[in-house]
């Protein structure tokens, strides 16, 4: 577990502490999301295809997973507090370039950069909520740090739709660019000094996958899902436009009932889970794959795309729960390690789902995207359902979802 001590200011600058780590979560997903809704007006803008302009989440996937560990063993002697005030700094400017760049190749430096930020922030930004508050209090810490992720689908990514389809794509990252430093001066104030904790070398980083065969199964299985569903959403926008003609308008509001749905998952999952956290995972995992075939066989309908997307969100807000909880239980003396290596796994996931989604967009057809989606999340699903022989033969269960470990709820 996250070495956690009681810290000598008030309760009320803790947990408001907690609610800037969250701002800054909100910051971060938001950022690194923010292309899925604007792919056809950047495309068009700088004369790219949506392939290529999916790229922006490919590039920024591939830094925040690739660097984590490096740059998170790097800094183990950093101040957290201080490591945090550079990573918002970061994306302050990131944000600044890609809203005044004049051509493709800046903006894709500035998103290699900036993922390199996001990807330290997802291995501290959860252990230090958890740190800011009293022991007892440091799972409901760390699922509302976690919220963060639902706000920004419900909030933040449509938002940023909304704006560019009143203003324009590079307006929406110059706010953006706003909001980081606001973040940044509100960690400032708010955040009290973190000492660096629990952190460890980069060999014993990668070391830990190796050694740890309930971490290794994991990411296995987290990998694949992410693919899946990385490979499908970041299209999302060009899909609903070639399928069903969908408006800008109606696509923000599509968005926006998938991040509700995210919530509501986020929050059914935080329960369910205490009960049986592997039986939750496979049911989200089923609802991925659910969503993905609703789509393809209803989604040129009003109803079914929303029906398809509700779905999409709720199934994503609690399989992303579930793994969070699943990296815990399996190392819960080496988190902010394990969360490096979560973060590799899913950032580069979700970098060669984009991308493999762009190639399918580009040469086949957008609507090949959501198929490549079905194939992974159905992969994901299998492979976890085939794990319980494993587990019966030596692995704990609690590597794939029995935990007897506190869950993380909202």
């Amino acid at each position: 577990m996250v070495a956690l001590d009681v810290r000598p200011h008030s309760a009320s600058r803790s947990w408001l502490g907690v609610a800037v780590i969250t701002a800054s979560l909100f910051i971060f997903v938001t950022t690194e999301l923010m292309p899925v809704g604007l792919l056809t007006p950047i495309g068009s803008s700088l004369n790219i295809s949506v392939g290529i302009a999916g790229l922006m989440v490919t590039l920024y996937g591939i830094s925040a997973g690739l660097g984590v560990p490096f740059i998170v063993a790097w800094t183990r002697r950093v101040n957290r507090r201080a490591l945090l005030s550079a990573l918002l700094a970061i994306l302050a400017l990131g944000n600044l370039i890609t809203a005044v760049s004049p051509n493709y190749p800046l903006v894709l430096t500035a998103r290699l950069v900036m993922g390199f930020a996001n990807g330290v922030f997802w291995a501290i930004g959860v252990s230090m909520a958890m740190r800011l508050v009293p022991e007892r209090h440091a799972n409901r810490a760390a699922a509302i740090a976690l919220s963060g992720i639902s706000i920004a689908t419900v909030v933040g990514i449509p938002l940023g739709t909304f704006l560019e389809s009143l203003t324009s794509w590079r307006t929406t990252f110059l706010i953006w660019s706003g909001l980081s430093a606001l973040v940044l001066l509100a960690v400032a104030a708010v955040i009290p000094s973190l000492p660096s904790e629990n952190a460890v070398s980069v060999r014993e980083v990668f070391a830990l996958p190796v050694k740890n065969v309930q971490l290794r199964l994991v990411m296995f299985t987290v990998a694949l899902y992410v693919l899946g569903h990385f490979g499908a959403y970041t299209f999302v926008r060009p899909f609903m436009e070639e399928n069903s003609s969908a408006t800008t308008a109606f696509i923000t509001g599509l968005l926006i009932i998938y991040g509700v749905g995210g919530a509501a998952g986020n929050f059914i999952a935080g329960y369910t889970a205490t009960k049986n956290l592997r039986g939750t995972f496979i049911g989200a995992l089923a609802g991925l794959v659910a969503s993905l075939l609703l789509l393809l066989t209803i989604g040129d309908s009003r109803v079914g795309s929303i029906v398809s997307l509700a779905l999409w969100g709720v199934s994503f807000g609690a399989v992303n729960l579930c793994q969070i909880n699943m990296t815990l239980a399996a190392a819960p003396d080496t988190f902010e390690a394990a969360m490096s290596i979560n973060t590799l796994g899913y950032n580069t996931s979700l970098a060669l789902g984009a991308l493999f989604g762009g190639l399918f967009a580009d040469h086949v057809g957008v609507t090949s995207a959501v198929w490549f989606g079905v194939a992974l999340t159905a992969a994901s699903l299998l492979v976890t359902v085939g794990m319980r022989r494993t587990t019966s033969r030596g692995v704990p269960d609690d590597a794939v979802g029995t935990v007897d470990r506190p869950v993380l709820q909202p």
